[in-house]
């Protein structure tokens, strides 16, 4: 037990002394994720690889870190409130909404500018 610190603290000597490509430290450090039964991709020269395994369930999945949690104001948010925010968000695709996209967006341009006519003619324009 005692062995054990003095031959890290001259290990730690000799490194700090040396420089890396003297000694003989790698150049490359490569990190990888294996999954299931996979084997870790062999080591090139000068170079390190580090394999992290995963289960073979978690190849195609996204990421915990990207993984998207439930939003946790939904059940406090009426349902009235959420079909305005559906209908607003869809509003330029339906009919009379003077779009190039959607049912009869056509109609809603004309309406557009009837209403402008009518607006000027009773203000006197």
């Amino acid at each position: 037990m005692r062995r054990l610190p003095t031959c890290l603290a001259a290990t730690a000597i000799l490194l700090s002394a040396a420089p890396a490509a003297a000694v003989g430290l790698p150049q490359k450090t490569v990190t990888t994720e294996v999954y299931g039964n996979e084997t870790c991709p062999k080591a090139a020269d000068g170079e390190i690889v580090v394999c992290a395994r995963r289960p073979e369930n978690e190849r195609y999945r996204i990421p915990k870190a990207l993984r998207q949690t439930r939003r946790t104001d939904a059940p406090s948010m009426s349902w009235a409130a959420r079909w305005a925010g559906v209908e607003n968000a869809s509003r330029y695709t339906m009919p009379n909404s003077c779009s190039t996209v959607g049912a009869w967006g056509q109609t809603g341009c004309t309406q557009a500018m009837i209403r402008q006519w009518w607006l000027e003619r009773q203000s006197g324009r």
